[in-house]
């Protein structure tokens, strides 16, 4: 176990907090109850030879990995004792019924202010595998992240022969500027949110960037045994390719839910999923690099991208002479790769055949998703474009008190229930070199899309090239998994498309990537109560916009209602916020975000 790994232990809690949490999860969950402290602090790090001051848990980058068996029960008290607000989130986890504890900052919480703690009550339900846990609020998360390890209830076991070991694997981001103070200058400037200088390998470079070879991460097996690996693509903006020199690897899992295993070469892991993988070591005892390098999928004129390749080595135990250098994987697609891409997509397939896909839909909604612009007044000779995102045309402006407190104690003024089922205009989606008025500049408003209890849902996500803009956005739903149907390149056909759906056996994801100049479609059950956001997990989109809220309404008994709300939640304010958007002296606000 690696010292990131830090197994869920108790923690010093008062006697009469630990007796009043025994009394509510009794009431809860049938498995274990664990309890962990996060503790968020500065720390310095040193990296591609700059040393810097960032927020972590429990002094570690990544965070400490979290362990829970299925149906288990989880309290995180969280210290914020950094500089600003954060909150976490639960990234996968459906948290039955229970909205209060996702951690989506204006969503379903204000933030944890500095100085003050918050405790999270974390239920897991049908999630068996790998998610894992996040700061929710902005940027914060880049460095703020770890992995939850699901095990199989006691007495079950894996749908494939236990491994001998296993290994997590966290793929991440790291910039040497100040994270925050950069971005509130970018959106000022209206420019990119910033593009990371080097990705990592459970928290390092590795031997290809500067001033990195000495700390690269380093995995030892042995010969003959198999591995579950356990990866997590923590990276803030890149879907990334992951792969080990001359070693294939068994695909079993993604998002928490089990695969119909299929060998590969590599991984294609967008920001927000994991991914299991078997791994057998067979080959030559020495030294091979794991390796991993963006999926680049973007023309935009605002963006750049980090061509780093993050390194770590896995060494075989035992003597023997290895070659001076490691062996480099070449079965690592080339950045801008598309086929290996799609083929990696399609390959996923639900170990469940048939899969419980819904087929009574009620609900049928098809979402544009673009990269848009506002034009800002700066004076009366002079207006200035600042980039934005939206689907269907609308981008998300945060409220100053969180979605699910407005909507639970019935106060107006904080969202609008018009969320569209279809965008405001339809054009040539896919088209190259759109005029700029193809669309109308998006509407900024806090929208949401009410669902009754149980109804069955389809979305269907047009990518469009608006700006030359298109790339795959990989989008995730909070308080539920979905189906992934299909996807495919060009404009969504609602006649012939849909007799290529898979309804037999989908993958069951809570992330999932929309083609650059494609489709995808899922379906879900809205049969958990609550307010659940759902939105683009490449993170300069989320602060542009490309978000929105689904309100699933109760049922009608309490098992089908949300539960009560605790008797603290983190105070809001109208002051909480950091604002970052006004530019002019006319007082308009181009964004709202937090952090």
């Amino acid at each position: 176990m690696t010292t990131m790994a830090v197994r869920a232990t108790e923690v010093s809690i008062s006697a009469i907090f630990v007796g009043l949490l025994l009394l509510l999860s009794a009431s809860v969950v049938n498995g274990e109850v664990h309890y962990r402290d996060f503790v968020l602090t500065e720390k310095n790090y040193t990296r591609l030879c700059s040393t810097k001051s960032m927020l972590v848990v429990n002094d570690s980058f990544p965070g400490p990995t979290v362990y829970v068996r299925k149906g288990d029960t989880l309290y995180v008290n969280v210290y914020n004792q950094g500089s600003y607000g954060i909150t976490i989130h639960w990234h996968g986890v459906n948290q039955p019924r229970n909205p209060w504890f996702d951690g989506a900052e204006y969503v379903t919480q204000c933030n944890i202010l500095p100085g003050t703690n918050f405790t999270y009550q974390v239920l897991f339900s049908e999630e068996e595998g790998s998610l894992w846990w996040h700061a929710h609020s902005e940027w914060a998360r880049y460095s703020v992240h770890g992995v939850i390890v699901i095990h199989p209830v006691d007495g079950t076991s894996y749908p494939f022969p236990r491994p001998d070991g296993e290994k997590v694997i966290v793929l991440a981001s790291w910039y040497t500027e100040d994270v925050y103070a950069t971005i509130a200058e970018r959106l000022a400037e209206g420019a990119d949110l910033l593009v990371s200088e080097a990705y990592t390998i459970n928290g390092e470079p590795g031997d290809f960037c500067e001033c990195s070879n000495e700390t690269t991460h380093r995995w030892t097996i042995d010969y003959g045994k198999t591995y579950l690996l356990r990866l997590l693509n923590a990276d803030m903006n890149a879907e990334l390719f992951f792969a080990i020199a001359d070693h294939n690897v068994t695909v079993v899992g993604s998002d928490a839910a089990y695969l119909k295993p299929f060998s590969s070469e590599f991984v294609l892991i967008s920001p927000g999923q994991t991914i299991d993988v078997l791994l057998t070591a067979n080959q030559p005892p020495g030294q091979y690099y794991i390796a991993s390098r963006q999926y680049y999928s973007n023309m935009f004129k605002y963006s750049g991208y980090d061509h780093t390749n993050a390194t770590a080595i896995l060494e075989y135990s035992g003597n023997y002479t290895s070659p001076s250098t490691p062996f480099f994987p070449s079965g690592l697609p080339p950045y801008t790769d598309y086929k290996a891409a799609t083929s990696f997509v399609q390959s996923m397939r639900n170990l469940v055949n048939p899969a419980d896909v819904p087929m009574d839909v009620t609900t049928r909604m098809f979402i544009t998703v673009s990269l848009n612009q506002f034009m800002l007044k700066i004076n009366d000779t002079t207006d200035e474009a600042y980039p934005s995102a939206s689907v269907n045309n609308i981008s998300w402006y945060n409220p100053w008190t969180d979605v699910l407190q407005a909507y639970y104690r019935n106060i107006s003024g904080f969202y609008t229930t018009d969320f569209p089922d279809d965008p405001p205009t339809f054009f040539n989606f896919t088209q190259h070199d759109l005029p700029l008025n193809t669309t109308a500049e998006p509407e900024r408003g806090t929208k949401v899309k009410v669902l009754e209890y149980n109804e069955e849902v389809e979305i269907v996500f047009q990518n469009t090239d608006v700006m030359n803009s298109s790339e795959n956005h990989p989008m995730h739903l909070h308080g539920h998994s979905f189906y992934v149907l299909g996807t495919g390149f060009g404009i969504y056909n609602n006649e012939t498309d849909p007799l290529t759906f898979n309804l037999v056996d989908p993958p069951y994801q809570n992330t999932a990537s929309v083609p650059k100049d494609g489709w995808l479609a899922i379906r879900f059950r809205a049969n958990n109560p609550g307010v659940w956001l759902w939105h683009c997990h490449l993170d300069k989109h989320l602060t542009w916009g490309m978000n929105a809220v689904f309100i699933v309404k109760n049922g009608g008994t309490e098992d089908t209602s949300i539960r009560d709300p605790p008797a603290y939640m983190p105070p809001c304010r109208p002051d909480s916020r950091l604002r970052l958007d006004e530019f002019s002296g006319s007082g308009e606000k181009l964004y709202l975000t937090s952090m």
